[in-house]
């Protein structure tokens, strides 16, 4: 049933997208520019800044009645790594978009959401809220001092198995031999909040593929990786391999249950 139910939101959560492509140059309505030569404009600046002050390089409608957006500088994270994708606002002169869902095309996020006015390209103003995006946060830093707490407690023999990383909510997935007992999740508990409570800065570089993983970052089993990877640390607790948004001090988690 578990089973079932995941197929079944994974399915719901990209229908409409799934059916138009969005790499279909002739479909973007609105362009200053081809396709390709746009997409090598835009970056994703969300790793910095929730509020962005840029322009709308492409619209396109879809056939759900939404409309997606190319940002030249886009704060929205596109799903990957367990972690949803943002939500939030695009802001035009006389229109506005609220963003629902972010996808990638050739690597770079394209904003998806209902239009409010009519959607066209020049200067605006993208939001993320702020709430909703630090509460992603934590719960994706908490990820990761679960992960390094399951192996202290259970063994290095547990290696991540897949997550989901929500404002409401995480999921970590596992392998393990059995489930646990209620002493290992007590223990388990105990040394996340103690990571939580130690305020420890959490700090990200970029570093060559092989020289992250040789230095003991933590890669996915079957994660396709590039010739740079983005490595996240909190010294002395976890260090892995991650595209995501994180906290900046592990105290900024609050509590873990």
């Amino acid at each position: 049933a578990q089973r079932t139910q995941s197929q079944q939101e994974r399915r719901s959560r990209k229908l409409g997208v799934a059916t138009d492509d969005l790499g279909d140059a002739a479909a973007w309505t609105d362009v200053a520019e081809p396709l390709a030569d746009m997409l090598k404009a835009v970056r994703f600046v969300g790793y910095e800044t929730r509020d962005a002050d840029t322009q709308a390089l492409g619209v396109r409608s879809m056939s759900d009645g939404r409309v997606a957006v190319l940002l030249r500088e886009s704060p929205f994270y596109a799903e990957s790594g367990g972690q949803i994708s943002d939500a939030g606002e695009i802001v035009g002169e006389g229109w506005s978009v609220a963003v629902d869902d972010v996808r990638k095309l050739d690597g770079k996020p394209v904003a998806i959401g209902r239009p409010s006015g009519d959607v066209a390209r020049g200067n605006v103003h993208a939001r993320v809220p702020r709430d909703v995006r630090l509460d992603t946060e934590r719960n994706h830093t908490a990820t990761h001092l679960l992960h390094a707490a399951l192996r202290s407690v259970l063994g290095d023999h547990v290696h991540q198995a897949g997550s989901l990383v929500a404002p409401d909510r995480l999921r970590f997935d596992f392998t393990h031999t059995g489930p646990l007992t209620h002493e290992q999740t007590a223990r388990v508990e105990e040394i996340v909040n103690r990571g939580i409570l130690a305020a420890v800065p959490v700090t990200t570089t970029e570093r060559p593929y092989q020289e992250a993983v040789s230095s003991g970052a933590m890669a996915l089993c079957g994660e396709k990786y590039g010739e740079v990877v983005r490595v996240v640390e909190i010294p002395a607790l976890s260090t892995e391999l991650c595209g995501g948004t994180h906290v900046r001090s592990t105290a900024e988690i609050g509590l873990f249950r």
